[in-house]
């Protein structure tokens, strides 16, 4: 009963903070050319007697320049709030290789369908050129339309005119003005995105855009915060590298953004989120092992990582970042299952050592080369056997970008009499008798396998286009009916 009124209380909770961020994205859209409007705005009234809070204008004063400087210059989704958690995942233009697709793959093939109901994953495209954020979005529409159709993902970009001008920042912590711009930037790019997602969750975790997720990621963090047996923490840690798994309450996003907008917008991130803690618990009068102690119960870690590293090319021209977090542990690369007695052939070139024979008994996975239209893998049991269920995993946990797309799952029939075709004309049959019942969503396929089909000889998957990237199968079960 507690829980059942939590969740209402919650709710109305959310109603209330949609009507607040409504309110004020139409402050937004003001005439902001009329001068009293702007010093409203700046909350300097002719009126000595009222005290008004500050704005994010008095720390961006260039944003009262254009009406449109706060709306997102992209804006996908389904505008879905009331979840426990936000998960940001800001993105830039990387010269060598992007790793987005990839890390969105994996953190939503680790999530059940509970829990995609219980989260928002927000994208941020955070460039000003507007034709580069928009192929991005574009092509994120195409990749995941039942993800951006059902609300789970969201993808945004800020209006060229939120960035200030960077020729005038001054160096700091020793490092050249291209760096102090980066950073600047990055923290800009931060402060969008929390304020972007403060008023959708209870929790928000920020993430990076190169990046993998291990199983049972969200309930393993939604239960940890829940958890906690004060409610005095400020960042629960999942990842022990950078900004990568970071989980704060949503309440408290409203004064990080302010911190990091009032003194450190040229400052490592890092460093800004220690000062804050500093600031909350630290008392003058007593030593730094006291203040140690004291922050200790504001950032609190949990092992093992969550989200393991895995680009190498920098946002920032030139760096090479080979940086691993080792308390993610080494992942499991592929599942096996015992599979009735079959010989399995390919018309894809095999990698290395990295077999259909293996991915088949469960013992490696399989690894090939970019397939074309018309590549096919063939799985012809030794007797017919009746199979209940299938499943075939393409990708895993280090390349999630591997997949198999537009591929087709094939059923041979021992019996394939024109009784058989009768019985079953909703599936399309190939001219050389196998009968199509799946196909591939985001690296997945699975089903059931229609009784009426009888046992089967063979089974396949056809690829259908010519793909962009290698392929790797992880996981392949044939559930058969006699165990």
């Amino acid at each position: 009963e507690n829980l059942r009124r939590s969740k209402e209380l919650n709710l109305v909770l959310e109603e209330i903070k949609r009507a607040i961020a409504e309110k004020q994205a139409f402050c937004f859209l003001l005439n902001l050319s009329d001068l009293e409007t702007r010093l409203k705005l700046w909350n300097v009234s002719s009126s000595k007697n009222i005290l008004q809070l500050p704005s994010i204008f008095h720390h961006l004063p260039h944003l009262l320049n254009r009406e449109d400087s706060l709306q997102p210059a992209v804006h996908l989704g389904q505008g879905r709030t009331g979840v426990s958690i936000v998960m940001g995942v800001p993105s830039v233009k990387r010269e060598v290789h992007s790793y987005l697709t990839d890390t969105l793959s994996s953190l939503m093939s680790e999530l059940s369908a509970a829990e995609k109901d219980d989260c928002v994953i927000v994208v941020l495209i955070a460039e000003a050129d507007q034709q580069y954020a928009s192929s991005v979005a574009d092509n994120l529409k195409r990749l995941f339309p039942a993800e951006i159709q059902s609300g789970l993902l969201e993808v945004v970009s800020p209006s060229v005119h939120f960035y200030p001008d960077f020729s005038r920042l001054r160096e700091s912590f020793g490092d050249p003005k291209e760096r102090v711009r980066w950073r600047t930037k990055q923290n800009l790019d931060y402060c969008f995105l929390m304020m972007y997602a403060q008023s959708k969750g209870t929790y928000y975790v920020q993430l990076e855009d190169d990046i993998v997720a291990r199983p049972n990621y969200f309930t393993t963090m939604k239960n940890f915060a829940l958890q906690q047996p004060s409610e005095e923490w400020m960042i629960l840690e999942f990842s022990q590298l950078g900004f990568i798994g970071k989980m704060f309450k949503s309440l408290d996003l409203s004064l990080i953004v302010e911190f990091i907008l009032m003194f450190y917008k040229d400052k490592p991130i890092d460093w800004l989120l220690d000062h804050i803690m500093w600031v909350k618990v630290c008392n003058p009068e007593k030593d730094a092992k006291h203040c140690d102690r004291q922050k200790a119960n504001l950032r609190i870690r949990f092992k093992p990582s969550l989200f393991q590293h895995v680009g190498t090319h920098s946002s920032l021209a030139g760096k090479i970042q080979k940086l691993k977090d080792k308390d993610f542990g080494k992942q499991t690369l592929h599942k096996g299952h015992a599979n009735p007695l079959a010989e399995v052939t390919t018309s894809l070139k095999t990698y290395q050592h990295f077999t259909l024979e293996k991915a088949y008994l469960g013992e490696d996975f399989f690894w090939a080369f970019t397939p074309v239209a018309g590549d096919f893998i063939r799985i012809r049991f030794f007797t017919p056997v009746r199979i209940e269920r299938y499943f075939f995993r393409s990708g895993n946990i280090e390349h999630p970008g591997d997949k198999l797309f537009n591929t087709s799952v094939e059923v041979l029939p021992f019996d394939v009499s024109l009784e058989i075709q009768e019985k079953t004309p909703k599936y399309h049959r190939t001219e050389d008798g196998f009968i199509r019942i799946g196909t591939f969503q985001n690296g997945i396929a699975e089903g059931e396998v229609d009784p009426t089909f009888g046992p089967l000889e063979a089974m396949r998957l056809t690829v259908m286009t010519d793909s962009p990237v290698w392929v790797i199968l992880s996981e392949v079960s044939c559930s058969s009916a006699v165990k």
